[in-house]
């Protein structure tokens, strides 16, 4: 029995054996064989490494002239267009003055009215007046030495008895009252008006001379001729138009000199200063870059759409921007630039649970290595440590499958 059962176990053996032997195979070739997963690889490489912000802005002349109606009124005449390019001093636009002409009359009336109203305060009422007062004044000073003469009379005659007590006393009482009339009749002759009376006609003239001027300007502002040199860029009345008192009528300014008020977020002002450099692109001239600088940095947050911003003044660098005001522009400014630091796509970076890796490719596989990043802009970040100068990262697929480490993979171009 024993002899039978040794050749049985060695049978079994050998099977087994054979079978190891298959499994391995098996896994060796499929091994080899098994597709290699195909990703895009960059370098590692020192380069200088430019951080910035992007947003939007908006151009705007850095001098700009607006043009408003000062009254409700029909346009007469439009002498330029959109477009037009004018010297200093060229009349654009005239209105219908005949209000303001009627303003201008009523306003020369008022000082007039109010410059008499002056002259008689301060030199004690109209000739008239003063005539009639000189005439009052004479007069009480007659009455008043008419009854002082009877006073003295009757008062000798009392002495004699030949008057009594009480004829003394009442023409006493006349010379009080003729007194009286003189005095006041003195008053009316010099000191009319009181120094609060006189102060207020002052301030008459005063108002009546603001509206003068106001009138004055108003009919100069139905014609409307260029402060300066510039170019229209804005017309919004037409001839015969009649236009409310406060309207737009035009804008003008000189082009060559305009700017770009961007709208940062609120998260992102800190990094602003003064001086740092600006890259702006507008959609309408596709590839074409403008080169600015900061000039003024923010000084508030306010809303603009669902967004909280603050606003920062760019000053075109260009010598001719061809930049147009009211336009939309994108702006990108340079915070800050590192000359010589070891670099990788963004895209190469990766993070699980708050801590940052790489693909590194070793051979013909990938390798999942620990780094620590440092500075980023829209395309590269900064590796502090983890890799060194030339070192190979995935930076993805292209047959949108994860990457995975250990994966048998093949560089694509």
């Amino acid at each position: 029995m024993t002899l039978e059962r040794k050749p049985l176990d060695r049978r079994w053996i050998w099977w087994s054996a054979a079978v190891l032997i298959l499994v391995a195979v098996f896994f060796t070739v499929r091994s080899i064989s098994r597709e290699r997963l195909p990703v895009r690889a960059a370098q590692a490489a020192h380069e200088s490494l430019e951080s910035s912000v992007s947003t939007n802005g908006r151009v705007e002349p850095e001098m700009n002239y607006e043009f408003h109606s000062p009254i409700a009124s029909t346009v007469k005449a439009v002498y330029v267009q959109p477009g037009d390019t004018v010297p200093a001093g060229k009349l654009l636009m005239e209105l219908d003055p005949a209000q303001a002409l009627a303003r201008l009359a009523a306003a020369e009336s008022g000082v007039k009215s109010a410059e008499a109203a002056l002259e008689s305060t301060t030199h004690n009422g109209t000739q008239e007046e003063r005539q009639a007062a000189a005439g009052d004044l004479a007069k009480a000073q007659l009455e008043r030495d008419q009854a002082r003469k009877d006073l003295d009379a009757l008062t000798k005659l009392q002495s004699t008895g030949a008057a009594s007590a009480g004829e003394v006393a009442a023409a006493r009482q006349r010379f009080d009252v003729a007194e009286a009339g003189l005095h006041a009749a003195e008053l009316q002759a010099h000191s009319r008006y009181s120094p609060a009376e006189v102060a207020r006609a002052r301030a008459a003239l005063t108002d009546a001379q603001s509206n003068l001027n106001a009138a004055r300007q108003v009919v100069d502002q139905a014609s409307i001729h260029a402060p300066v040199a510039g170019t229209v860029y804005s017309l919004n009345a037409g001839k015969t138009e009649f236009i409310e008192e406060g309207k737009l009528l035009l804008q003008m300014a000189d082009l060559h000199q305009v700017r770009v008020r961007a709208y940062f977020d609120e998260p992102e002002i800190g990094k602003l200063a003064v001086g740092q450099k600006v890259l702006i692109t507008w959609d309408a001239k596709q590839g074409q870059v403008w080169h600015g600088h900061i000039v003024r940095t923010p000084v508030t947050v306010v809303s603009y759409g669902t967004r909280n911003v603050g606003e920062a003044l760019i000053r075109i660098d260009d010598a001719d921007s061809g930049l147009l005001p009211d336009t939309n522009v994108s702006v990108k400014a340079i915070t800050s630039v590192d000359a010589s630091v070891l670099t990788i796509p963004r895209d190469a970076l990766y993070s699980e649970k708050g801590k940052p890796f790489v693909y590194k490719i070793v051979g013909d596989e990938l390798k999942r290595s620990p780094v620590i990043p440092g500075k980023l802009n829209d395309a590269k970040v900064a590796i502090l440590s983890g890799l060194q100068d030339g070192d190979s990262v995935a930076t993805g697929t292209t047959s949108g499958e994860p990457l995975q480490e250990g994966l048998p993979i093949k560089v694509v171009r």
